[in-house]
């Protein structure tokens, strides 16, 4: 008996609250909401097209980075070197132990404790400033790029995180499956 005169109350109390809002809302003036809809909706539309600015600003960010280290990388490279060297950039911002963005993987550094000193990732950005790149090979490592960054290049070297010249051999090479050799390049898991 307790429980149902409770719910009763509570179903009566719902309804008491149904009948109040349908009756401030027949008795409020429409104008002041249609004006508060209409600015809520113009708010969410501006934010929806600075996030995706924001989002574009930072693909041609993160796409500029990749075209550099291809450029820098292998721009002497078979067009298949190029890709190579692409995926293992974007293997690497996929795996668990490098930064998540491309510039953060073509630009990290790590400490060597038998050098004693800070070894970039990739030799070209331990060199210093570069001038900018031009020209047809520059438009080859843009176009390289993108295709591996939106996906639409196939990955040839499964999970490969590691490369070096041909002509070089680093100890890390030892302990890594070689997993390709294309142009003048090793590629290693």
């Amino acid at each position: 008996m307790f429980r149902r005169s409770r719910h009763r109350r509570r179903s009566s109390l719902l309804k008491n609250v149904w009948i109040e809002l349908r009756y401030r809302w027949y008795t409020s003036p429409k104008a002041t909401v249609a004006a508060m809809l209409t600015l809520g909706m113009v708010a969410v539309v501006l934010g929806v097209a600075v996030i995706t600015a924001v989002a574009a600003t930072d693909d041609r960010r993160q796409l500029a980075c990749l075209a550099r280290n291809v450029y820098h990388e292998a721009r002497g490279e078979p067009l298949a070197g190029q890709y190579a060297v692409a995926e293992v950039t974007m293997n690497r911002v996929g795996a668990a132990t490098y930064p998540e963005t491309v510039c953060g993987v073509v630009h990290q550094k790590t400490w060597d404790p038998q050098r004693r000193r800070w070894v970039a990732a990739f030799s070209w950005t331990a060199m210093g400033p570069r001038t900018e790149p031009q020209g047809g090979e520059w438009h080859r490592a843009r176009t390289v790029s993108a295709d591996v960054y939106y996906g639409r290049h196939t990955p040839q070297l499964d999970g490969a995180t590691f490369y070096h010249a041909h002509y070089v051999r680093p100890g890390w090479s030892r302990q890594r499956a070689r997993v390709a050799q294309i142009g003048k390049h090793h590629f290693y898991q």
